[in-house]
């Protein structure tokens, strides 16, 4: 029997999460993190789900990637899962910007370090660090197939009146500045998985997916395809988030740079990090920031309603971009929890066929469901999302189809 294994990585500047997973039984063998890489508290934490075992937990120094993935593969050999496995077929990452180049998954060569590494300037936060992840597996194991998945792959069946910017051509191409869209592998996943609740072949159906975690995007899938989505160049653009503002005008950085006397590097940092949520009211956890609302903290409840209000306008903008809507799936740790969202976001869409039913919407649940009523012209679906489990099918077909 050839080997069904595959490893996921995803490598973050000081982190790796993984999990080994058997293709032959989409069956989830181990999984685990390290965190606080390059620090004396460092900590890794396994998860054996095979034999049942209990979470394995340790604190120490790990110097550096290479150290860390030595660890995770001396807990993987504790159960007998080693990376030396002759099982192991490939070894899976994920890398977060593919730029116009990488459509698909694609096996890792020289020439496609150095692409990967070409667009570091347009990830400055992310590609470093899945760059190192990769290397470093190569290293320990060279022999073995590694496969680049790429967040914004999913994203490049947009069409160029979605994917251009209204600046200069040719300023925006000597650039590569353009909308290439995140969380591909999640709305990649989390289409497919709604057409098949709906009994649907995905060529058949059309979705908008709200993947809401603490970075969150929204697209538009026509029959399989992003034809649209919200993040852009960068993270930085669409929904409101955690600590992202999302949509801004761009002269609010040149007020601020003028004015304000704030420097490229500190309008960076209060982008992408005191804003969003975290900005409007000091929290960034949506449980909190309900059990305020609740409460009656008028800061919280505007914070949430400017994120619903984004929220909103999103699904409508990409109801109007498909001109037929089949479903409308909630994703990721908000859209799979928040039911208070949920119910916000699609209340006073009846005209366009979306409604939630009240009860349905309270149930909690890891397995995809339909939360709208019976009668709801458009399904409105909570999803789980699985982009493990997607890099891991994208990385075995890919290796099974070279073989």
């Amino acid at each position: 029997m050839s080997p069904s294994r595959v490893l996921v990585l995803n490598s973050g500047s000081s982190s790796v999460k993984y999990q080994l997973l058997d293709m032959s039984g989409d069956a989830r063998l181990a999984v685990g993190l390290v965190e606080r890489i390059g620090e004396e508290t460092s900590r890794l934490r396994h998860t054996p789900l095979h034999t049942g075992g209990e979470v394995r937990e340790w604190t120490g120094p790990i110097a550096d990637h290479e150290a860390a993935l030595k660890a995770v593969s001396a807990e993987l050999a504790r159960d007998g899962l080693g990376l030396d496995s002759p099982e192991l077929a490939a070894i899976g990452h994920r890398v977060v910007h593919g730029g116009r180049h990488f459509t698909d998954p694609t096996v890792v060569d020289d020439a496609v370090l150095a692409e990967i590494e070409r667009l570091i300037p347009v990830a400055p936060l992310h590609n470093p660090a899945n760059l190192t992840g990769i290397r470093t597996a190569r290293a320990l194991r060279p022999d073995l197939p590694q496969v680049a998945v790429f967040d914004t792959a999913f994203h490049t069946t947009m069409p160029e009146s979605a994917a251009r910017y209204a600046i200069d051509v040719k300023t925006a191409d000597e650039h590569r500045v353009r909308r290439y869209g995140f969380h591909g592998t999640s709305h990649a996943y989390v289409s497919r998985a709604t057409a098949e609740l709906l009994g649907k072949d995905p060529a058949d159906v059309n979705v908008i997916v709200l993947h809401l975690g603490n970075g969150a995007s929204a697209s538009a899938v026509r029959a399989g395809r992003c034809v649209d989505t919200s993040m852009g160049l960068t993270p930085l653009e669409g929904l409101v988030m955690g600590t992202r503002s999302g949509d801004l005008d761009p002269a609010v950085i040149f007020h601020l740079a003028r004015v304000g006397g704030m420097s490229t590097d500190e309008i960076d940092t209060l982008l992408n990090k005191r804003s969003g949520l975290i900005g409007l009211c000091g929290d960034n956890d949506m449980r909190e920031i309900r059990r305020r609302v609740d409460e009656g903290d008028e800061q919280a409840r505007l914070a949430f309603d400017i994120y619903i209000h984004r929220l909103k306008k999103y699904i409508g903008a990409y109801y109007a971009v498909l001109g037929t809507v089949d479903a409308v799936a909630f994703t990721a740790g908000v859209g799979e929890n928040a039911a208070p969202v949920r119910q916000a976001a699609v209340a006073g869409l009846e005209q366009l066929g979306l409604a939630v039913d009240e009860e349905l919407n309270a149930v909690r649940g890891d397995q995809p469901r339909l939360i709208s009523p019976e009668s709801a012209r458009v399904a409105v679906a909570v999803v789980p999302t699985d982009e493990e489990l997607e890099i891991a099918t994208q990385t075995y077909a890919l290796v099974g189809k070279n073989n």
